[in-house]
């Protein structure tokens, strides 16, 4: 795949290497020449001077050919910008945008543009970290409604099987991290020592999941 990315920071220039590395062919929009710096001597994509919604640079860089546009400069409104242009005038579908403010991000949502909350995203990171029991976020949906958590659970639920846990919790399995390798459950599934739980779950009955979980599985389950 050809992929455009905007802005080569610290961001957009692994994205830029890691790409490359797993064969795709890139190129990588900066408004400074400086910042090309930061791309490795070897990098063989392209390297265009301007800013991403600049049709002419972004013609340059081979939008008309690109499989997904990346928008990670420093400001939101030339990200989110450049992203509508990638899609509305050149009709790339794949196309994200990183933006810092949050509340932003979920407008953007709605219109149909992905995004990555800076904030929200290094927030979440921290407090995964920090924060030993209960439940933490690793997604949640642009209305605040449903989110991808990592669960906590009571060394009693070992052994169990997923269809129990899932109807004792009223939450779904999305996945498990089992010895450091994802694992798509069947219902038959079997809860084991040192699995990390992925629920997806309403954000209102967290507490709730986290109840029932934290304590030991009711006779029966």
């Amino acid at each position: 795949m050809h992929i455009v990315i905007m802005g080569c920071g610290r961001v957009g220039s692994t994205l830029a290497h890691i790409l490359e590395d797993n064969g795709h062919s890139v190129a990588i929009i900066d408004r400074d020449p400086q910042a090309f710096r930061r791309l490795r001597a070897g990098f063989r994509g392209r390297r265009v001077t301007g800013v991403g919604f600049d049709r002419d640079v972004l013609t340059e860089a081979g939008i008309e050919s690109a499989s997904a546009y990346v928008a990670v400069s420093s400001g939101d409104n030339s990200n989110i910008i450049s992203a509508r242009v990638a899609r509305e005038t050149f009709g790339v579908d794949n196309v994200v945008a990183r933006i810092y403010d949050p509340r932003r991000a979920e407008v953007y949502q709605r219109l149909g543009i992905p995004t990555v909350a800076t904030v929200r995203w290094t927030a979440d990171s921290i407090l995964r970290r920090v924060l030993p029991e209960g439940a933490e976020p690793l997604w949640r949906d642009p209305t605040g409604t449903v989110m991808l958590a990592e669960v906590v659970f009571n060394t009693g639920w070992i052994g169990t099987r997923v269809a129990d846990l899932e109807e004792a919790a009223n939450a779904r399995v999305a996945f498990i991290n089992r010895m450091g390798e994802a694992l798509l459950p069947t219902s038959d599934t079997v809860v084991q020592e040192d699995d990390v739980l992925h629920l997806m779950v309403a954000e209102n009955d967290m507490d709730r999941i986290n109840k029932v979980l934290s304590a030991a599985p009711e006779e029966g389950h």
